[in-house]
């Protein structure tokens, strides 16, 4: 598995209408932390490419869905499940936080 990209049109497609768990990265090219975060997310996508979805959604490109989801500062990575999101976390954490993070909300 691997990290996707979505947007404003795929946006309830690709996460809403998930039957599993999705995981968004809101996310913008100029952030650097946004940037640190990328390599942590395709690990995980990797190790959990079975329980959950991972989804990239640029916050430059695509307004409407961050301003939706009340998206103020990046990277803010939210997890989504039966179309409604669950848990929140904002900034750039390890990988081993952004695990338990997941493990504890799906």
């Amino acid at each position: 598995m691997s990290v996707k990209n979505t947007s404003d049109g795929s946006f309830q497609l690709d996460v809403l209408a998930s039957s599993k768990p999705v995981l968004v990265d809101f996310w913008a090219p100029w952030c650097g932390p946004c940037k640190m975060l990328t390599p942590v997310l395709e690990d995980l996508a990797n190790e959990l490419g079975d329980k959950l979805s991972i989804f990239k959604l640029n916050v430059d490109e695509n307004p409407e869905t961050a301003t939706t989801q009340q998206v103020r500062s990046i990277p803010t990575l939210m997890i989504f499940q039966n179309g409604a999101p669950i848990a929140t976390t904002v900034g750039a954490h390890p990988k081993s936080k952004l695990l338990d993070w997941i493990n504890e909300n799906i």
